[in-house]
């Protein structure tokens, strides 16, 4: 990937939340991939750059982002049919022998 920049700001919106699961777990503990819920509009480029942002302290260095896009499922409320809505996945190498601590998430100098 080419080097882009990005700013701050915007780095620190793009990953809502880790996905947590049985199946988070074991990609993690096989692979060395971390799955976050990122939004909808993120790029392979940015959620790599927000990542080692976010763990800046812990040095952690991305290998490869896999990104996969969810529909939202259709549900039944009642008598009214519903959906969910649509979020985007993004499946995150690091290296070998890094472990991301989630506790530790350093906030960046916004400019």
């Amino acid at each position: 990937m080419s080097t882009q920049t990005f700013s701050q700001e915007r780095l620190m919106q793009v990953i809502l939340a880790p996905q947590v699961s049985e199946k988070a777990t074991f990609i993690a503990e096989k692979h060395n991939q971390i799955i976050f819920r990122v939004v909808q509009d993120a790029t392979k480029a940015e959620i790599k750059a927000a990542v080692e942002l976010m763990w800046k302290a812990q040095n952690i260095k991305v290998e490869n982002v896999q990104v996969t896009n969810i529909k939202g499922k259709e549900k039944r409320f009642g008598r009214f049919m519903g959906r969910r809505s649509n979020w985007k996945k993004a499946y995150v190498s690091i290296k070998n022998g890094q472990e991301i601590n989630f506790s530790e998430i350093t906030q960046g100098e916004v400019k």
